[in-house]
């Protein structure tokens, strides 16, 4: 007994279209059994009496069955599954993500099925396929190469706060007559970049912070709280030389009638205290809404340090998602080194870029009506049409694109890859030409066990954490298109060491991509020549009122040894 349980341990299952199966009837099952019997010098081979004895068919059959148990039950060398934990072979889309209903069908067809078993087959073939082309794929490309991080040219956090500042703080910290209450919108990066300029602007003002009022998100309804998403006494414990952070509004404040206000855009410290500090200074209380890229990134030296202070070092997600963000981490690192892709291919980001998935003229359709219905939500220039939006490197890199793109860049074909972002639009379908060429692909939902993503279910913001912080781990990280969560990343990679990030070259690649005859040898040499900078080496802040400190912490935030050596 106990060595048919080891037996049962190495069993192994894979999964095959119904229409497979359909297509051995039972017909032809009987034709086996009914087949010609062999010369009488054949059946002499065999001890037994005649083939017409029972004993002679339940020997064949037992023969046929345990030849088939070697060849498929026994094999020990199954590829890495790219659903590692799931219990369940996952369900690809049968409808591409939609509901029929959406796409104006009320019901599966039969074409539908077997377009399910296709993707289904297509899935298994690219895992068959990293298996038999990996020793001439290796022979091609040195995957240590793809792995290498940038030279950090000794860069290395630096926040020297000035005399000057360390003198006022003793004053700011124990102030009990001003606070100011901020609410903030967007989505989770959004709202981080929001809650790094309201610190800053309480310190400009002299002001204690309530902790950030979060504002319901139009989009995905998420109700969570500022201690839900990150660890609120952390963030206070960090600041308290800097900001002092209440939790509520006193007693003797509640009843005040606050300042209300919203700065225009990128206003500098000067242009905030001449407007709001007389008033603060009176009613005690200001409330301050719509703070998106409205304090300007040209700051001086001290506050660009605590802009760096509040969003790599006191902004750290609470307890259970940073658990489980590290657990999914440790599961993609356990097979070697990860890259980890940002895909911004869901339906909202279609239309608020002014772009089009280009996966069916059907889907591209949902797009322009969805645009039509609410077009406030565009957020591109709509003077330009899709193509030149496409060439101007302002659209999403869909999968083909990203593919194309890690290829090029000498990615491995076995290389596990994390990715973060939304169910997008198409569904698995939309990601099939990554999984044929990279079958190792894997979501927080295929790395999850059981019942780890129901505390966060219907929670888009701590979701968006939680993939936060796996690409934060990850040896690479690329963006398919830019946004908050691309540049917090840069600037938390710079700011831990310079770890490797891939800036795709929209503008000046897709030309290439469209060029059919340029022979793959020649396409692959220009991607790699003009990605050579664009792969997470340190950047300096040059254009001040440009580029956020926040992306780009060198100079303000970041000193090498020589540097070091002069504070």
């Amino acid at each position: 007994m106990a060595k048919s349980k080891n037996n049962a341990k190495k069993l192994s299952y894979i999964s095959v279209p119904s229409q497979i199966i359909n297509s051995i009837s039972s017909s032809s099952m009987q034709s086996l059994l009914d087949s010609p019997k062999k010369s009488s010098r054949s059946s002499r081979f065999f001890s037994f009496p005649s083939w017409r004895s029972p004993r002679f068919w339940f020997f064949s059959l037992f023969l046929f069955g345990f030849l088939g148990m070697l060849k498929f039950g026994f094999n020990l060398d199954i590829p890495f599954s790219p659903y590692p934990c799931a219990t369940t072979p996952p369900q690809l889309s049968t409808s591409n993500g939609y509901s029929k209903s959406e796409l104006g069908d009320e019901k599966l067809t039969q074409n539908d099925q077997k377009d399910e078993a296709l993707m289904a087959t297509v899935q298994l073939m690219a895992q068959e396929k990293s298996g038999e082309d990996k020793e001439e794929y290796d022979g091609e490309v040195d995957k240590s190469e793809f792995w290498k991080q940038p030279d950090g040219l000794g860069y290395r956090p630096c926040l020297a706060f000035s005399r000057d500042y360390r003198r006022a703080t003793e004053g700011i910290v124990n102030n009990r007559r001003k606070y100011l209450m901020v609410v903030v919108s967007g989505g989770m990066n959004q709202q981080r970049n929001q809650i790094v300029d309201a610190v800053v602007i309480a310190r400009i003002l002299g002001a204690a912070l309530v902790v950030p009022i979060l504002q319901v998100n139009v989009i995905w309804g998420d109700e969570s709280e500022f201690a839900d998403i990150f660890d609120l006494e952390h963030f206070k414990s960090v600041l308290t030389n800097d900001v002092r952070v209440v939790s509520a509004l006193p007693s003797t404040h509640i009843m005040t009638r606050p300042v209300e206000g919203s700065p225009p855009l990128h206003v500098t410290p000067s242009w905030i205290r001449s407007r709001y500090l007389r008033r603060l200074n009176k009613e005690g209380v200001l409330l301050l809404r719509g703070l998106d890229s409205r304090l300007s990134k040209d700051l001086p030296p001290d506050l660009q340090k605590l802009r760096c202070k509040v969003a790599f070092q006191a902004l750290r997600f609470a307890k259970p998602i940073l658990e489980l963000g590290n657990k999914i981490a440790d599961r993609m690192r356990s097979q070697g080194p990860y890259l980890a892709l940002h895909l911004r291919m869901e339906k909202d980001v279609w239309v608020r870029t002014g772009c089009l998935p280009g996966l069916s003229p059907e889907y591209d359709e949902i797009i322009n009506k969805a645009r039509i219905q609410r077009p406030e939500l565009l957020t591109g220039r709509s003077n330009m049409t899709y193509h030149e939006r496409k060439l101007a490197g302002l659209c999403p890199l869909n999968a083909m694109e990203v593919t194309r793109l890690l290829k090029a860049l000498g990615a491995p074909r076995d290389a596990r890859i994390y990715w973060a972002g939304g169910q997008p639009l198409g569904g698995k379908e939309a990601l099939l030409p990554l999984i044929q060429e990279f079958p190792h692909l894997y979501s927080k939902q295929d790395l999850a066990l059981p019942g780890e993503l129901e505390p966060f279910a219907k929670k888009a913001s701590l979701m968006a954490a939680i993939d936060f912080i796996v690409s934060e781990k990850s040896d690479v990280f690329m963006p398919s298109h830019g946004g908050n969560m691309g540049h917090a990343l840069q600037g938390h990679r710079a700011y831990a060491g310079h770890k490797k990030y891939i800036t795709p070259n929209k503008r000046q690649m897709l030309p290439y991509f469209l060029n059919s005859t340029l022979p793959e040898s020649e396409f692959k040499r220009i991607i790699k020549e003009l990605h050579h900078d664009s792969l997470g080496q340190p950047q300096l802040r040059t254009s001040r009122a440009a580029r956020d400190v926040t992306k780009y912490p060198i100079p303000e935030c970041m000193c090498n040894d020589s540097r070091a050596r002069s504070h």
